[in-house]
């Protein structure tokens, strides 16, 4: 029975390490593979601003740069950060915790209402490539 045990937590570590290196390795995606959602005029204004203040280090369409990380992985998923994260990271930083990138400083002129726009268009960029 032991050994039986023993095999299961070998194989639960194994697959935490292999979901671990995952996410480090999809750091960045092709930003031409993404599929971008159904666009409204209110979701154009989010892309435009996403471009303005993101892009340089998430990429275009999210897809993460050598800067930043793409928003596509799972880690950006609602149930783990929440649209919160969003608002926060952006207007005081961020303490590195899921990426090598070190941390995310404040975005110089980010206001709360471009974040209003911003927010949305990621998440239905991320809705738009099933991570929700």
């Amino acid at each position: 029975m032991f050994k039986y045990i023993l095999s299961a937590l070998i194989i639960v570590a194994i697959a935490l390490a292999w979901i671990q290196s995952d996410s480090q390795a999809s750091a960045t995606v092709d930003p031409t593979a993404v599929k971008l959602p159904k666009m409204t005029p209110a979701l154009n204004m989010g892309k435009t601003t996403y471009d303005a203040f993101c892009a340089v280090c998430h990429g275009k369409n999210t897809a993460g740069t050598d800067k930043g990380p793409t928003f596509l992985d799972r880690v950006y998923h609602p149930g783990h950060h929440g649209d919160v994260a969003f608002y926060v990271a952006p207007i005081k930083g961020a303490k590195a915790h899921h990426w090598k990138f070190g941390d995310m400083l404040p975005v110089e002129g980010v206001t709360d209402a471009h974040l209003k726009k911003i927010v949305p268009y990621i998440r239905a960029v991320q809705k738009a490539n099933g991570l929700f």
